[in-house]
């Protein structure tokens, strides 16, 4: 298992790091939040460059690369939700360059005649409202139903471009033909490693914002990041970003090679990007002072979005005891 990039890997990251800082840069993001700007051409690049092709589980590595890099960028589109949620519990769906969404639970599925019913309400459902196709998990198996077919409402949150949404499906009918044979233990270990990489890609513009900012900022006629302090929070920053990296790929090496160990890396990998968010943003905004702190700093998206992968689809503490759980289950 290698752990490092092939020249393939690492030019797919150069390419997806230009074509954010061209395509998707911090003005595009600010126009969001602000004027509502919207982000449908920003995905539609994304379908043309191919990004969207990387669904095979093969690509695992490949697609978590994406994934850093759009996090890095604050990506107010649905990849995410399309490649890391929708795509594995529905790989025999065509047309990932059409946004899906994942619903992992909150909804039963009754028996009706040949087919079912569905019924229920999910919460915090990722692009849940911008969604056109959604992969429903529940006790019957797995179903893939048009957006139409449900009522989606964006919920508020406070990363101001990132869409989840409160989906209810009231007795929405669905036959064999919709029903998809995936298994959803894997498919949830994809969405956790696109999470944690998505996580580490924001914690990585924390640090960038900062450092730029500590090597620009004067005190008693001096740059403040040359206080042994200052460097400090720097270096544990830093060390937080790539330990969390580290164990992102591992998932995504274990994912791609069908290796047994995926449900533990995977897990490990939340649990590290949680805990590399929570000390990244205290030190941010520490090192950025009351400049952290206001609207007209562009830190506040890279924070924000840091702390919504911490929350999304359990935090640290929840996947440091499902570690624990593996590693006794293993040396007991």
């Amino acid at each position: 298992m290698l752990f490092e990039f092939d020249s393939e890997q690492r030019l797919l990251r150069e390419i997806v790091r230009e074509v954010a800082a061209k395509e998707c840069p911090p003005s595009l993001i600010r126009d969001i939040a602000d004027k509502g700007a919207d982000p449908a051409a920003l995905w539609r690049t994304y379908v043309g460059l191919g990004w969207t092709d990387l669904g095979e589980p093969a690509a695992a590595v490949e697609l978590g690369i994406v994934c850093e890099e759009l996090g890095r960028a604050t990506d107010p589109t649905p990849f995410l939700a399309t490649m890391t949620q929708f795509a594995p519990l529905a790989p025999g769906a065509a047309g990932l360059d059409r946004p899906g969404a994942a619903v992992y639970g909150g909804v039963t599925a009754a028996r009706d005649g040949a087919g079912w019913r569905l019924s229920g309400t999910a919460h915090q459902v990722l692009d849940g409202d911008r969604a056109e196709q959604l992969a429903v998990v529940t006790d019957a198996g797995v179903f893939v139903v048009g957006a139409e077919s449900v009522i989606a409402r964006r919920t508020p949150v406070f990363d101001p471009v990132l869409h989840l949404a409160e989906v209810t499906f009231d007795g929405v009918a669905v036959g064999r033909a919709d029903r998809v044979e995936v298994e959803v233990a894997r498919a949830r270990q994809v969405a956790l490693t696109g999470l944690a990489l998505t996580t580490v890609g924001a914690c990585r513009r924390i640090l960038e914002l900062a450092l730029d900012h500590v090597r620009g900022r004067t005190q008693f006629g001096v740059p403040i990041g040359s206080f042994q302090a200052v460097q400090h929070k720097a270096a544990d920053m830093h060390v937080a970003i790539e330990r969390a990296k580290a164990l992102g790929f591992f998932a995504a090496l274990c994912l791609a090679a069908d290796d047994p160990r995926r449900r533990l890396a995977a897990s490990m990998a939340k649990a590290a990007a949680g805990e590399c968010q929570s000390l990244v943003f205290r030190h941010g905004v520490q090192l950025f002072g009351a400049m952290g702190f206001t609207w007209e700093n562009d830190l506040q998206f890279a924070l924000k979005r840091a702390k919504a992968g911490e929350l999304l689809l359990g935090g640290a503490a929840e996947h440091r005891a499902l570690v624990t759980e593996e590693y006794r289950a293993t040396q007991l």
